[in-house]
């Protein structure tokens, strides 16, 4: 699993020397690389293995990881509307398979009651500082997106809350600040700063969500 991950960390590596050069080949070729090496983590960590709860967990895990490879290519292509909002799309989902997966493994209301309390205002405000740059045929996915990965985030407290596992917060943590990038580039500030941060962490949460699915 080691040699895995450092290959998906070359690949990232990679990738960003793709997008400062703007070498559409080498962002075709890297991106699709980095992301299978977090589906190679996690199948060679047990996604596919064990039984009960623990299968259930993995196989939604690996679910969401897959919806987050098809995200990841569905966003390579410029100026395609059509093929961003399938973008948006599969990341939705994958939020979502993300969130039944770890309220499959418990879920603690308190907690999750106070990750709410926690994240009104942090939505509140990226709401507004999205609302003046979203085109009006994208308002409303990109505010359903919003609701899920806030919904994903709060099933990962209560989670850890009832099971354990903090890795499983700071990952799905991770994965919601590496949208913000994407949030910034598409719609705000396009620019290579957003990929120099945004997908080290989008990368790194999909690594240790991955990694989760392997036995305590």
């Amino acid at each position: 699993m080691l040699m895995l991950t450092l290959l998906t960390v070359l690949a990232v590596a990679g990738l960003l020397v793709a997008e400062h050069r703007d070498s559409r080949a080498g962002i075709w070729l890297a991106k699709p690389l980095a992301s299978t090496g977090f589906l190679a983590v996690a199948v060679a960590a047990g996604a596919l293995d064990g039984s009960g709860s623990a299968a259930r967990y993995g196989t939604w895990v690996l679910t969401a990881l897959v919806l987050s490879w098809w995200g990841d290519v569905f966003l390579i292509p410029q100026n395609r509307p059509s093929v961003f909002r399938a973008g948006i799309l599969s990341f939705l989902l994958g939020h979502v398979a993300f969130a039944v997966a770890f309220a499959g493994r418990g879920f603690d209301v308190l907690a999750a009651g106070a990750a709410v309390l926690l994240l009104i205002v942090p939505v509140y405000f990226v709401v507004r500082w999205l609302r003046p740059h979203v085109p009006r045929d994208m308002v409303v996915p990109v505010y359903a997106y919003v609701a899920v990965i806030s919904a994903m985030l709060i099933c990962a407290a209560a989670s850890i809350a009832s099971a354990g596992r903090p890795a499983i917060l700071l990952g799905a943590t991770m994965f919601y600040l590496s949208d913000l990038a994407v949030a910034r580039d598409r719609f705000v500030a396009p620019g290579m700063t957003n990929r120099v941060w945004g997908l080290p962490l989008y990368y790194g949460a999909q690594l240790i969500l991955a990694s989760t699915v392997a036995p305590i």
